[in-house]
């Protein structure tokens, strides 16, 4: 991706199969890939910041800030024309800025709407093991927003209706399958723990900038979905730390006290393990079940989480397994609950 003329292909490419999803990063992006001004500024980057996502993430940082107030407007009105010209202005005159936001950050993939999921798995894992209170510890958290699963309305397409109803945050799923989900309540929350390598403080204005802008502009409804959901898990913040699996791992679940069950939960995080690292984070689940059982929930390509069944299904077949692992004195039990699509929008449960 060193050179302009590859760079340009990259912009053209990312356009071509981003099929929509966002006319205006779609527009920006062909812009971009056509002016050779704003490729030379996208090359002052790192080589690996230099993908479209986080040029155009960058430039809609700039948009929110208030610091690109043209590109801003453009955005506002949904004019992709004016975008393109106003991305193509902000780049080469704000070069320097863009490449600081891409080099201090990491782009931040939606992980709205998770609870959808999470819930019934963390309900079916307290049970399993008695909880009467449990400290959740949500690995790959990024801003925590998983940590707020008990505190989330949910409906399903088959009409249950879990969590909170008065939340100001709701989520939906489809169902798949005749199997109902449990009806079982969470116990109570005593800790709320996220481990990341660059976790995002939702309470500091410009981490919670940051969210937004790795959103399209021109997605309001999963923009208002982010809004509701940073505000609601910065009126009580999750502790976060920094730093990598497994070696955070006991840590985070001395924080929880001795009554609760700590609940680990890992969505789409695993795959960013090696093999050996997958390995090394079971081993430190057994060890912290010396004194307290310990369960592990999980949202995972098939065949990503060690120790989960696959129920036959094949590596990279579009969906996800939902896992549960429970660790004592007496060995680990693992289980397939059940499946999931498209990030907890659509489920089958298997579980009795």
């Amino acid at each position: 991706m060193g050179s302009p003329r590859t760079l340009a292909e990259v912009y053209r490419r990312f356009a071509e199969d981003d099929g929509g999803a966002s006319p205006l990063n779609r527009r920006v992006a062909v812009a971009v890939s056509q002016s050779s001004a704003a490729l030379r500024a996208v090359e002052g980057a790192p080589a690996r910041k230099r993908r479209p996502p986080m040029i155009l993430a960058a430039l809609h940082d700039l948009a929110l800030a208030g610091r690109a107030p043209a590109l801003a407007d453009a955005y506002a009105a949904g004019d992709g024309d004016a975008a393109a010209r106003a991305a193509v202005d902000t780049l080469t005159a704000m070069a320097d800025a863009v490449v600081s936001i891409v080099t201090g950050r990491q782009l931040r993939a939606e992980e709205t709407g998770r609870a959808t999921v999470l819930y019934p798995a963390i309900a079916q894992a307290a049970q399993r093991v008695g909880a009467n209170a449990i400290g959740l510890i949500d690995i790959g958290c990024s801003a925590g927003l998983n940590l707020t699963v008990d505190r989330v309305g949910l409906t399903y397409g088959n009409g249950q209706v879990l969590g909170d109803v008065a939340s100001p945050v709701q989520q939906s799923a489809s169902i798949v399958g005749d199997r109902p989900l449990p009806e079982l309540a969470l116990p109570e929350v005593v800790a709320r723990i996220g481990i990341d390598r660059d976790p995002m403080d939702v309470t500091d204005p410009d981490d919670a900038r940051w969210l937004r802008a790795c959103l399209a502009p021109d997605r309001p409804e999963q923009l208002a979905r982010l809004d509701a959901e940073v505000a609601l898990a910065a009126s009580g913040p999750p502790v976060l730390l920094q730093g990598i699996l497994p070696a955070m791992l006991p840590a985070a679940i001395a924080r929880v006290p001795t009554h609760a069950v700590p609940v680990i939960t890992s969505t789409w995080a695993l795959s960013r393990l090696p093999l050996e690292g997958r390995r090394l984070f079971l081993d430190a689940l057994d060890e912290a079940a010396g004194d307290r059982p310990v369960a592990w929930v999980s949202a995972e390509g098939v065949g990503v989480a060690p120790t989960i069944p696959t129920l036959g299904d094949r590596r990279a077949s579009g969906h996800s397994i939902i896992g549960l692992a429970t660790v004592d004195r007496a060995g680990r039990h693992s289980e397939a609950l059940g499946r999931c699509w498209s990030r907890g929008r659509l489920l089958s449960w298997l579980a009795g």
